[in-house]
């Protein structure tokens, strides 16, 4: 049956199947896509759009600022899309602030000081000005409040939570920050449950079969507020191998197109998404020898299993795939890990000049 689960879960993850077209039609079948490396988040993307897309297109989607890059439902980076940013905080915000009020206590930022910190920011990036975190930093600064290093990252990620900043446009290699009233003024509020079915939806529609734990983890949400959303969205569960598994919607059709091989960037959602790793473990599981993997490197994907990592060697000005196998490949794998290898080369090589440098 586990095969079965990994099968489902590649067409959901739109992985094999029919292709999405625009980077922010795939954020916004998943709900939020995680982007804590922001290189390997854009392959992430395009991985799930037609054979054509290039980094290009997602580099001109995150510079129009129709998909975000913010700190939502876990204290990390996700690319979320422009109309759903709003009620994706409201609905997580107050998750992401509890597990931080620790950290901000050991670093002297209460709740006064941070108060302070957004009235600065917010004036800091009015007007159309796009400020990178040291130019905030800078602002801060004049106005009394120096910060630096640690303290400016968690002061950033609370003036988003509050939606006050979010991402702007790449000044060259450097992000900025734009104000969120201006950069995301069609953003939509919703009630809390209907943000909880909304999110409930977008995740087993996009991650499923999977469990009710697997939810809470990706979400951020609490055991209960996890099981309230899937009882709102009216997913339906399966008994798949001892465990309770929920999809919602139709299941997508099979076969438009499919690829035996995959080579997945950090923290893909195919990866990261689930508590539950018994459909699609993510290594060895016996103390035999070998190398072993985990979710913080690149992974190759075979038939929907883990089969071993993959990472970037560049020489002599130029890059290309070096694998790392967990096992004996066959003649065909090696085949569709090549067509995988290709495929990656060509979306991170085609450029516009209206991509930044």
């Amino acid at each position: 049956m586990m095969p079965a689960i990994a099968e489902r879960r590649l067409r959901r993850q739109i992985l094999t199947g029919a292709p999405l077209r625009r980077p922010e039609d795939v954020v916004g079948w998943f709900g939020a896509v995680q982007a804590q490396e922001y290189e390997p988040a854009k392959w992430a993307l395009g991985l799930r759009m037609r054979e054509s897309a290039s980094v290009a297109d997602v580099e001109r989607a995150l510079q129009d600022g129709r998909i975000l890059r913010t700190h939502v439902m876990r204290p990390t980076w996700h690319f979320v899309a422009r109309r759903d940013i709003r009620w994706l905080l409201e609905l997580t915000a107050p998750n992401v602030h509890r597990r931080m009020a620790p950290y901000n206590a050991q670093l002297g930022l209460d709740g006064k000081t941070l108060t302070r910190t957004l009235r600065v920011i917010e004036r800091a990036v009015g007007d159309g000005r796009f400020l990178t975190r040291a130019e905030i930093g800078d602002a801060l600064g004049r106005a009394g409040l120096p910060m630096k290093s640690v303290h400016l990252a968690h002061v950033a990620m609370h003036a988003e939570l509050e939606c006050v900043i979010c991402s702007g446009p790449r000044h060259g290699k450097q992000f900025t920050y734009a104000l969120f009233a201006e950069r995301a003024a069609e953003a939509a509020r919703v009630s809390r449950d209907e943000a909880l079915d909304t999110l409930a939806r977008r995740f087993f529609r996009s991650h499923g079969p999977a469990t009710i734990r697997d939810f809470a983890w990706w979400s951020g949400l609490s055991a209960g507020d996890a099981r309230r959303a899937t009882d709102i969205a009216g997913a339906r569960a399966e008994d798949l191998d001892g465990r309770k598994y929920w999809t919602c919607d139709r299941e997508p059709r099979a076969a438009a197109r499919s690829h035996l091989a995959y080579l997945l960037p950090i923290y893909d959602e195919y990866i990261v998404a689930y508590r539950d790793r018994d459909a699609v473990p993510h290594g060895r599981r016996s103390a035999a020898p070998g190398p072993r993997f985990t979710t913080f490197e690149h992974t190759l994907v075979i038939a929907g299993q883990v089969a071993g990592a993959w990472r970037i060697v560049r020489k002599s000005g130029s890059a290309h795939v070096e694998l790392t196998p967990s096992r004996r490949l066959t003649r065909s794998e090696r085949a569709a890990i090549d067509d995988a290898v290709r495929r990656y080369t060509r979306f991170v090589t085609t450029r516009t000049d209206s991509t930044p440098e």
